[in-house]
């Protein structure tokens, strides 16, 4: 019989992504309380540019919502998860390609990495770094939203508003979820 003790802990990534407005930090959420009722140690963090709802919690866009701590880097992560059993973050895209070597590091410590993101930018094209994310992971969901064209299942963000930034933090004011189909790609 194998002692507990000695076993080592498995840890593992779990990446939440599809577009805009199809569930991901409401799945993000749900799976952290879930942890906190079973009475594990959680860390939650969002990057310091998404401000939309709140300065210090995750919030869905139905308005749910849970306590975070915001960070400028991934880096910071490892600083504040050291205690950590479960480590969720949100809005995966707006960090850089270090926060695949911190959700690798921080799995190999026995941890249960749970990132939250949008797979692709408004104009189709793979969101880094949820490419790799996405690469290494143990686990993968895949959210569709609703197209708000036709009703369709939607794997699309469409910006509604010309800017040619890639990163515009944003809503519905910005952005609509559209299918295949009705998707129309940008001109910038």
């Amino acid at each position: 019989m194998q002692d507990i003790e000695n076993k080592k802990m498995s840890g593992q990534i779990e990446v939440i992504c599809g577009s805009m407005f199809s569930g991901k930090t409401e799945e993000l959420i749900r799976r952290l309380r879930r942890a906190q009722i079973a009475k594990q140690k959680v860390e939650i963090f969002k990057p310091k540019i998404d401000n939309r709802y709140s300065e210090n919690e995750i919030v869905s866009h139905n308005e749910q919502k849970i306590p975070s701590t915001v960070v400028e880097t991934a880096e910071q992560i490892l600083l504040f998860s050291s205690e950590a059993d479960v480590i969720g973050v949100d809005e995966a895209q707006f960090f850089d390609s270090y926060l695949v070597e911190v959700c690798q590091n921080l799995a190999s410590q026995g941890k249960r990495v749970i990132v939250a993101g949008l797979d692709t930018d408004y104009r189709a094209i793979p969101f880094e770094p949820m490419p790799q994310l996405l690469a290494i992971a143990e686990y993968i969901t895949k959210t569709l939203a609703i197209c708000v064209k036709c009703g369709a299942p939607a794997n699309r963000t469409q910006r509604i508003n010309n800017t040619g930034d890639r990163v515009l933090v944003g809503a519905t004011d910005l952005y609509e979820a559209r299918c295949r189909s009705c998707y129309e790609e940008p001109v910038d």
